[in-house]
Formats: C-alpha cells, sequence, structure tokens
C-alpha cells in the first residue's frame, strides 16, 4: 500500500533515510534530525513531501519528492528526491508502486515532468529506470553549493 507520510511516520522516514545513505556510501553526511524532518514535511508551509510504501502495517520504503517548474513547458513537475525500499522487501513492486504515485500526481495535477538522480555505479536502480523507459539526460551536469562554498556565495556584496 501507498499513502502519504504522517508525522507518526517520521523516525521510520529518518531510519530509512540513515539506511539509504549508509547503501550510498554516504552515512557521515547524514545530518537530519526527526525535527528537522517534521518542519520540513509537516510544517506551516511545507515545501516536501513523502508517500510510504506499507505492508503488514510497516513501513517498508519511501519517497521524498518536491516540485520543479519548467520555464519552458510553463508548469510544475515533480522532482523525486529519494526513493528507498528496504533490503528485504526488494523485488515486491514497492518501487515501481512509489514511482507510480508520483506518476499519477503528475497526471492529476497536469505536471508534465517527472525527474530524480541516480549514482553512476547504481546499476540495479540504473537498470530499474531503464526499463521504465525514463530518459537520461547525459548532456546535463548537476552542481551543488553546501556548507562554507554556500556561506561565501551569501556573503558576496559584489
Amino acid at each position: 500500500m501507498i499513502r502519504p507520510a504522517t508525522p507518526a511516520d517520521v523516525p521510520a522516514i529518518l531510519d530509512m533515510i540513515r539506511e539509504l545513505a549508509e547503501y550510498e556510501k554516504a552515512a557521515h553526511e547524514v545530518r537530519a534530525t526527526e525535527e528537522d524532518l517534521h518542519a520540513a514535511l509537516f510544517g506551516d508551509s511545507p515545501a516536501t513531501f513523502v508517500h510510504i510504501a506499507e505492508q503488514d502495517g510497516e513501513a517498508v520504503g519511501f519517497t521524498l519528492w518536491f516540485l520543479t517548474f519548467s520555464t519552458w513547458r510553463g508548469v510544475h513537475g515533480i522532482y523525486m528526491e529519494d526513493l528507498y525500499v528496504r533490503p528485504q522487501h526488494r523485488g515486491g513492486g514497492h518501487g515501481l508502486a512509489l514511482m507510480g504515485e508520483l506518476a499519477r500526481i503528475c497526471a492529476e495535477r497536469g505536471y508534465q515532468r517527472f525527474e530524480w538522480s541516480v549514482l553512476d555505479w547504481n546499476e540495479p536502480s540504473i537498470g530499474f529506470y531503464d526499463k521504465l523507459g525514463a530518459l537520461r539526460q547525459d548532456e546535463w551536469l548537476k552542481y551543488r553549493l553546501s556548507d562554507e562554498p554556500l556561506q561565501r556565495l551569501a556573503e558576496r556584496r559584489d
């Protein structure tokens, strides 16, 4: 079953974020707390959303997403920040169901794009996305500012 997350899901979401970070060899980068997730997902103006894959009352996967906007198409889209299914539940259709739910949201709301990134070494996920018919965006390079470089840019006044 796929459903929107509730505040009661936050501990499980954070656990799965940590599991995902471990899988991606980046556990040391997780700084999120339950309080951070509560504020982001259920605060006054949430801009980030989570759907849960549930089996027998247990959260077995999640997807975290937010809205984007295409200036060329003039409409919103969805960016899927994370898709994770616990290892013991993989192969049961949960990942496909989570992505299907986001695709339905796109269709219902008139969004025209559903995008995400995948690590270049994550062959199981790449194969999964290729089978869906997703198109790789090889011509785009992804950039990120965080920590000190972000702060330096924010402090510039020229």
